[in-house]
């Protein structure tokens, strides 16, 4: 098996960014920047703890569910979940943040990197009032670097297309993979169970 272990030889595989791809990076955001997290519905966050542990985890809404407040800093409402909070615990640790938004229909996202803290303020809080469930905590994030990815992956993936999805029930509910994972003994909850049980949690 051949590895490649240093940055040199990687840069002889592949070469270096040129162009655009090298000076789109920003310190900022800006109109476009903002716009697109305006429009995005999705995105994932990735952090990494005191130990360079890396987690990656979903975040969801309706459009414009994380609330930019200035060039530099937005706000991601932190949901009704499972509470394993391991997110929140790599911030803790790291105080590191990475961010990919989509925009349903859209093949390019964008990518945010940053520092990143809990917060509790009540004028961060208020921002997501109006939600059924809002939420105990946001992420604010500092923006470090920002910039658009190119539509390669997506197209590739070809996400957004009718004929790219199964068939829901060609493959295992979440029941029925925790029971085999886990071994449990508990009947196995259906698919429409656990949605029904989730529609209380949005």
């Amino acid at each position: 098996m051949t590895y490649i272990t240093s940055e040199q030889k990687l840069r002889e595989v592949f070469g270096f960014a040129k162009g655009r791809a090298q000076a789109k990076c920003l310190t900022q955001l800006e109109q476009h920047s903002i716009n697109f997290i305006h429009l995005s519905a999705f995105m994932t966050i990735s952090t990494f703890d005191s130990h360079g542990r890396v987690d990656c985890s979903p975040r969801g809404g309706e459009q414009g569910f994380v609330k930019v407040i200035n060039d530099n800093c937005f706000i991601i409402p932190e949901a009704k979940g499972n509470n394993r909070l391991d997110s929140l615990v790599n911030i803790l640790r790291s105080g590191r943040i990475g961010c990919l938004f989509l925009i349903a229909g859209v093949d390019e996202t964008l990518r945010i990197n940053g520092s990143a803290r809990i917060s509790v303020d009540e004028t961060h809080l208020t921002l997501f009032s109006e939600l059924k469930n809002p939420p105990k905590a946001c992420i604010e994030v500092q923006v470090e670097e920002v910039f658009l990815h190119c539509a390669k992956a997506l197209m590739r993936a070809r996400l957004w297309h009718k004929d790219s999805q199964i068939i829901r029930s060609d493959f295992p509910t979440m029941g029925q993979i925790l029971k085999a994972q886990l071994a449990l003994e508990e009947p196995v909850e259906s698919q429409q169970q656990m949605l029904a049980r989730y529609q209380n949690d949005l």
